[in-house]
């Protein structure tokens, strides 16, 4: 009986020609034979699912090309069938090329009627996905009495107010010790001003203790705020005492709940839509499904006249180049690339580099170096071109596709773009990330079908399919952008089901702290 030999085109995906690497859709065992190009290829390694396998030679030092970029480095000779990863693959600090503008695309007009959303209209002119209560606290002393207010609105108490999400304690491990007019003091305040001001709070309590360097008030000072929306401000020292101010803050809430609850969705166009673009725990598919199907999504949003944010900076090192020449100009692009430098003398100054990342579980599922993981990571942007970048949490008003400067650590990735105005937010991830992030709505998208089914309570939706070849990016984008449009028109996310968002809330931590 005669064993045919299987094509490697059945077994791992080549993604642009010219590659020196597959990518390998199913454990590979070493020794296996396959067919690519008509000629038998014997792999020396195994490969697991995921990571990537040569189909040419690549001499130590010499690049090794997937997406059609460099990823690294060989750091030993690499014959056709090995096994690419830590190994035998380092970091490429050749100087990149920076063009500004010249890969510009205008996105053409949808087809069809204008699309809209559920959302609720708010007196500034924005409009929100969500009808939250925020407890917005001044500083860490502050925080336990926070925890205490928004625990009395837990379970049945809100059943009589169907029209309200839920009420919930913005509280962090910082406001006071800091310079104030140090950039961390300037980040934590522009994030805490930025929840404030937030369409998905329909009522704000701001609660402070009344010594610290950033005193409740200065949260609301100058703050443009829609007018209709509800503010109260308690001061623990001078409301009496923590059981003081607890019974206090009780009774604010409680009075702001029927007129919060009063408020209903109506029509909006998905224009006033503001999508938040993030991923964690990312792995070999990351770049090749759940990426470029949310970059699909982004397009289909930005082309409806909406705003997306691409985030993590860490994360698109190495990358960076394909922005700028997507910028609408050459200090878009600029300012873009001073994040950058910026984040390269932050790293250095901790004794490390860019190239720290990526961490043990995205090498664990194939990534190896920062270049390849940014290359998967900037899909999340799609084409369009890149209209404005951003400072952490800085306020987003812009139209289109834009960038906010931010770790890479998730939380608090996800702190600034929420900041910074988003409304939904698609998280992609590989190995199974479990993040919401109240008061905005959390979409997860898993990369591969195995963690999908093994997460499947945690997972909202599986781009998997893409290289299962039961689905392509263009229809899994389209899915995501419906999905998109039902979340923000009021449909609960599995994060949401669970009640996850609150400890999330995790400003950036920078400065010097006395």
């Amino acid at each position: 009986m005669t064993t045919l030999t299987p094509a490697l085109t059945d077994l791992a995906i080549l993604l642009r020609p010219g590659d020196d690497v597959v990518v390998a859709t199913r454990d590979l065992q070493s020794g296996a034979t396959v067919l690519h190009d008509g000629e038998p290829l014997t792999l020396a390694q195994s490969v697991p699912r995921g990571h990537k396998l040569a189909v040419r030679a690549v001499p130590a030092g010499a690049q090794v090309r997937k997406y059609g970029q460099s990823i690294g480095l060989a750091t030993r000779d690499i014959a056709v069938g090995d096994h690419v990863h830590t190994h035998n693959l380092g970091m490429d600090d050749t100087a990149r090329e920076h063009e500004f503008g010249t890969a510009r695309v205008h996105l053409p007009a949808p087809d069809g009627p204008p699309r809209t959303f559920q959302g609720y209209r708010r007196g500034d002119g924005r409009w929100g996905t969500r009808n939250y209560i925020g407890i917005l606290t001044s500083v860490n002393c502050s925080a336990s009495s926070a925890k205490l207010i928004a625990d009395q609105f837990r379970g049945p108490l809100l059943d009589a107010y169907p029209h309200v999400d839920g009420v919930m304690a913005l509280t962090h491990q910082s406001g006071c010790g800091l310079v104030p007019a140090s950039e961390g003091a300037q980040i934590m305040m522009r994030t805490l001003r930025g929840y404030a001001a937030h369409p998905n709070f329909a009522g704000l309590l701001v609660l402070g203790l009344g010594c610290e360097m950033l005193p409740a008030q200065s949260l609301l000072d100058g703050l443009d705020l829609a007018p209709d929306k509800v503010v109260r401000t308690l001061v623990i020292q001078e409301s009496g005492g923590i059981r003081k101010t607890v019974r206090a803050g009780v009774e604010a809430i409680t009075e702001m709940l029927p007129a919060i609850d009063a408020l209903r969705r109506e029509p909006a166009p998905v224009s006033e839509l503001v999508l938040g673009m993030n991923c964690g725990g990312s792995d070999g598919y990351s770049g090749i499904t759940a990426n470029p199907a949310l970059g699909h999504a982004s397009d289909l949003l930005v082309a409806h006249g909406g705003a997306t944010i691409l985030a993590e900076t860490p994360e698109v090192f190495g990358a960076e180049h394909l922005l700028t020449r997507r910028a609408v100009s050459e200090e878009v692009g600029q300012a873009l690339l001073r994040r950058i430098d910026w984040w390269q003398s932050y790293a250095a100054h901790g004794g490390g580099s860019l190239d720290n990342n990526p961490s043990p579980g995205n090498k664990a599922g194939g990534l190896t170096t920062i270049l390849e993981k940014s290359l998967g990571a900037v899909a999340k942007g799609g084409s369009a071109e890149l209209a404005a970048v951003y400072e952490y949490a800085e306020r987003v008003t812009a139209k289109g596709f834009t960038f906010m400067d931010t770790p890479g650590y998730d939380p608090v990735s996800v702190t600034g773009i929420v900041a910074g105005g988003s409304t939904v937010v698609v998280f992609t991830t590989g190995r199974g990330s479990v993040l919401g992030c109240k008061p905005t709505p959390s979409i997860k998208v898993s990369t591969n079908t195995e963690m999908y089914l093994r997460m499947a309570e945690d997972i909202d939706l599986n781009a998997g399919r893409i290289v299962d070849g039961t689905a392509t990016i263009t229809e899994v984008g389209e899915e995501i952008f419906e999905k998109v449009i039902a979340v923000a028109s009021g449909e609960p996310t599995v994060s949401e089901e669970l009640d996850l968002g609150q400890d999330e809330f995790i400003p950036w931590q920078l400065g010097t702290v006395t």
